[in-house]
This record gives structure tokens, C-alpha cells and sequence, in this order.
């Protein structure tokens, strides 16, 4: 069977396309972005390796030609997340190289139990190898890798740490290259699920999705609430693929590619305008000095959200819907809605922030769209897609149209759950400027949900102390112990006893050695003489 062979499908042409058209965007955008700076070739060349690997990856069904796809991501985004050279990022870039490491080494396992079977290609093995165990390991280190690339708990807290990248780079990254890769494959291979890993992929995914909504509601920073956003629509995407709807979440792969994209490229401008400022206690008004990013970003926003008729609807409502009909308990039905509700919440939390209210920030700043035109029109060469597509792929992109016939409260149910979420979202707004002492007193349980159940912390520092410890016993005993004695040192001071004790003995004997010698050669001569 010919191996490395590129797998071209709908699936694959579809999502390059949708890859390739969201980076020339944002290449043209990183132009304006980052103009001044010493090292744009550089930048540029990078975020074309960047999306070189995801052609990989989304092109190749065979295991090791995906690894280099997979590997190139998680090293070229080591790269551009440590773009800005300073403690921070290179803090951020290690926790994502890392934590991306895990799906590396859980790819190169499932290589060597597919070296039993015969064949890389592991999309020839789908539907005739569910029972084999080797299938069920690969299936199994497949879903780590991809939750680890897709940042599902435990392995969230890279996701806002990447931040510490430039815009144009977290644009890409949240839209349609590195994290959106674990769900993509997931997606490929989810024929081989089993009913168990179906119930443990949608116990994490609607954790995640849970916590990242409640993170969002209570952050301060513009691009930080943006990427938990990008998690919170990851773990939406896992839970109905953990439910079995493979095609849905792959609408809502590209849809949500589309309006996150603009999401970053809107935010982007506005740090841009504002003298590179990220809180969004800092900001307001924006609406009057900001027009066009400012209605690019409410389109964004409401596609996320899920309001009706905006692209983002077509593919959240049909989720919802689809969830409602399956045999689920009432705690996931609830966790549900609630983070769907937690969405529009944070959404217009930073609406109220961003466009409303009077200006907070500095009155020497000249703010205005003007000062952006480039990625203005980059913003405004995706805006229209998000408002059309979702219409668009309801007709094309289904064999057989969906129809869901439920009762009229739960057909209903996403767009109350929706409106209770942008009251919600009103009243913690009205909470923040007016009731701070009541934050105060909940500081620390704030702190806790604002640091994602304190994952960064046991990712980093919780995970330090015993490495580092295990680090320093094993220098101490083996470095400095036994390998010591018995490796380079011992073998050094052997070697240099023999060496000094041959050079002794030849220099008190050299007389009787040289003899010894003439004698030996002299009659080897004579013997290879007479034979001759």
C-alpha cells in the first residue's frame, strides 16, 4: 500500500481553503500591525511555516507525515509566542511548547503500535479494527494528543498564556491553525470512538467549556478573554463530536474560524490604537472613535453568541438541538446552557467595556480608524463571510438537511438562554464600576475562577517542584555518583594510570623493549622470506 499520499476529500479542501483565505488576511493585516519593527521578515516567514504545517497536517492521513505537520506547529508557535523577547514570553512560551510536547510523544507512541498493523495510514483501519487492541491504544494517545493541542482540561492554562504573542500571530492561532488541529483530528478519526471514550471526551470538553465562560466573565484582559472564548467554543465543538455529530462540528469548526479571526483582527486595532493597551477597564467610547472596527467586532460578537440569522447561529443552534434530543442527565443538559448563556454574558461585558461609557484613556491619544486603513480592510474581507456563511453551509453542507422537531419552550431554549446571559452580563458590568467592595470580599474565589481553577499555577509551578527535585537527586547520585565512578572520571583516571604506568615501564626498559622488538620483526622477516 503506497504510504505518504495526500488524502484529498471535501473535509481537507474545504478546511485549507478556509485556512489559507483567514492567513492572507491576516498576513495583510501584520503588515500594517506590525509595521516598524526590526524583524517583520522574519515574522512573516514564520507565520508562512506556521501555516505550511497546518497544509500538513490537514492534507496527510498518515502518521508520520502528520507528526512533522503536528511538530511544526507546536515549534513554530514556540517561536512566534516568544516573538516579543522579554520573562513573560519566553514564561508563556515554554508552558505552550510543553504542554504541546505531551501530543508530540503521544503521536510518536501510537507510530510504534501502528508498526504492528503494517500501515501509517491509519484512515485505511477506521472501520475493521474497532476490537484490536493496538487501534484501541492509538485511538486512546490520538485523543490525548488532540486534547493537549486543543487545550481541554487539564492541559487549558497554555491557551491564554499564548497571548504573550503578537496579535496577527493569536488571529491565526485561534482561528483555524494550531488549536483547531486536535478537533480536526478528532473529527477524521471519530469512527473509532467507543462508547466509554465518547462519555470521557464530553465530561472534559463541557468542564472546559464551563470554566473558560466563568474565567471570561471576571478577566480584565482584551485578548485573554478572546482566547478563553476560543476555549470555551473548543470545548463546545468536542461535546457534540463526543456525541457523535462529526459534520456539525466540523460546520462549526469553520464558522467559528471565521468570526474568531475578525474577533482578534478587531481587538488587535483597537490595542493598536489605544498605545498597546490590554485592560478593558482602560477603554470606552471607542464606538464614537472606532466606528467600522467597532461594528466589525459587535458582528463577531454576536456570531458568537449565537444570535439568530448571524453565521454563528446556524451551527450553535443545530448543536444545541442536536444535544437536546440525545438521552443526556440533567447536570449536562444544565452545564450546557448555563456556558452557552456564560458566552453571551462575557460578549457583552466587553461590549459594555470597549464601546459604551465615557473615555478612560489617554486624552493625548489620537484614536481613529483612519490610523488603520490596511486592517480595516482586512477586517472588512471577513465580515462579510460571518454574516453569510453559516445560511450558506445550512444548504450545502449537509447530504440530508437537519430537521429537529421539539417542543416550542426547548426549541426556544438557546435564545432565552442567551438573553439571561447578556442580562447577566449587564448586571456583573454594573457590579464591577459601582460595587467593588463586594469584589473584595470574594477576592480570593474570584481569583481562583479568573486562574482557571488554579491550572497555571499546577502546570507550571505545581509540576516544578517535583521534576526539579527528581532533577536534583539524579545529578546527585547518578551524575555525581555512579556514573561519575564508573563513566568519563573513572574511565579518565583508568586510562591515565595505564597510559602513565606503559610510559614508565618503556622509559627504565627501552633498551631491552627495542631489542625485544628487533628480534621479533627480524625473524617474522626471515619467516615471510622462506615462505615466499
Amino acid at each position: 500500500m503506497v504510504e505518504g499520499v495526500f488524502f484529498l476529500d471535501w473535509m481537507s479542501l474545504l478546511f485549507m481553503s478556509f485556512v489559507l483565505f483567514i492567513s492572507s488576511m491576516i498576513l495583510n493585516y501584520s503588515g500594517e500591525y506590525m509595521h516598524g519593527d526590526n524583524n517583520l521578515k522574519r515574522f512573516i516567514f514564520l507565520m508562512i511555516m506556521f501555516v505550511f504545517s497546518m497544509m500538513m497536517l490537514i492534507l496527510n492521513m498518515n502518521l508520520i507525515s502528520i507528526l512533522f505537520g503536528w511538530d511544526g506547529l507546536g515549534l513554530v508557535s514556540y517561536a512566534l509566542v516568544i516573538y516579543y523577547q522579554n520573562v513573560k514570553s519566553n514564561s508563556a512560551g515554554m508552558l505552550t511548547a510543553l504542554s504541546n510536547r505531551i501530543g508530540d510523544a503521544a503521536i510518536i507512541l501510537s507510530i510504534c503500535y501502528m508498526l504492528s498493523i503494517g500501515s501509517f495510514n491509519f484512515m485505511f483501519y477506521l472501520d475493521f479494527l474497532l476490537n484490536d487492541w493496538n487501534m484501541m491504544m492509538v485511538m486512546f494517545l490520538i485523543v490525548l494528543a488532540a486534547m493537549t493541542k486543543s487545550a481541554q482540561i487539564p492541559f487549558s492554562s497554555w491557551l491564554p498564556a499564548a497571548m504573550a504573542a503578537p496579535t496577527p500571530v493569536s488571529s491565526l492561532v485561534h482561528s483555524s491553525t494550531l488549536v483547531t488541529a486536535g478537533v480536526y483530528f478528532l473529527i477524521r478519526i471519530s469512527p473509532m470512538f467507543t462508547p466509554e471514550m465518547e462519555k470521557f471526551l464530553l465530561f472534559v470538553s463541557l468542564l472546559t467549556m464551563f470554566m473558560a465562560g466563568i474565567a471570561a466573565n471576571l478577566e480584565y484582559d482584551l485578548k485573554k478573554i478572546i482566547a478563553l472564548s476560543t476555549l470555551s467554543q473548543l470545548g463546545l465543538m468536542m461535546t457534540i463530536l463526543s456525541l457523535g455529530s462529526s459534520d456539525l462540528a466540523f460546520m462549526h469548526l469553520l464558522i467559528h474560524a471565521l468570526f474568531k479571526a475578525l474577533l482578534f483582527m478587531c481587538a488587535g486595532a483597537i490595542i493598536h490604537n489605544l498605545g498597546d493597551n490590554q485592560d478593558i477597564r482602560l477603554m470606552g467610547g471607542l464606538i464614537k472613535a472606532l466606528p467600522l472596527t467597532c461594528a466589525c467586532m459587535n458582528i463577531s460578537n454576536f456570531a458568537l453568541c449565537g444570535l439568530p440569522f448571524m453565521s454563528g447561529f446556524y451551527s450553535k443552534d443545530l448543536i444545541a438541538e442536536a444535544l437536546s434530543m440525545k438521552f443526556m442527565n440533567l447536570m449536562v443538559y444544565f452545564i450546557f446552557y448555563f456556558s452557552i448563556g456564560l458566552t453571551a454574558a462575557y460578549s457583552f461585558r466587553l461590549s459594555y467595556f470597549i464601546f459604551w461609557g465615557s473615555m478612560k484613556f489617554s486624552s493625548l491619544i489620537f484614536v481613529s480608524d483612519k490610523n488603520n486603513s490596511i486592517m480595516v480592510k482586512s477586517m472588512m474581507g471577513l465580515v462579510g463571510l460571518v454574516v453569510i456563511m453559516g445560511s450558506v453551509f445550512s444548504w450545502v453542507f449537509f447530504v440530508s438537511p437537519y430537521f429537529i422537531f421539539m417542543p416550542f419552550v426547548m426549541k426556544l431554549m438557546t435564545l432565552i438562554f442567551i438573553i439571561f446571559g447578556i442580562v447577566v452580563g449587564q448586571e456583573l458590568s454594573v457590579l464591577e464600576f459601582y460595587y467593588k467592595n463586594l469584589y473584595l470580599k470574594f477576592f480570593n474565589f474570584i481569583l481562583f475562577l479568573v486562574n482557571m481553577w488554579n491550572m497555571p499555577f499546577l502546570s507550571t509551578a505545581g509540576l516544578n517542584k517535583y521534576s526539579l527535585t527528581l532533577g536534583k537527586i539524579y545529578y546527585f547520585i547518578y551524575d555525581h555518583g555512579w556514573l561519575e565512578y564508573y563513566g568519563s572520571s573513572g574511565l579518565f583516571k583508568i586510562l591515565k594510570k595505564m597510559i602513565f604506568n606503559l610510559l614508565v615501564v618503556f622509559n627504565l626498559n627501552h633498551l631491552k623493549l627495542f631489542l625485544l622488538l628487533f628480534l621479533i620483526y627480524f625473524t617474522g622477516a626471515l619467516i615471510l622470506i622462506n615462505f615466499i
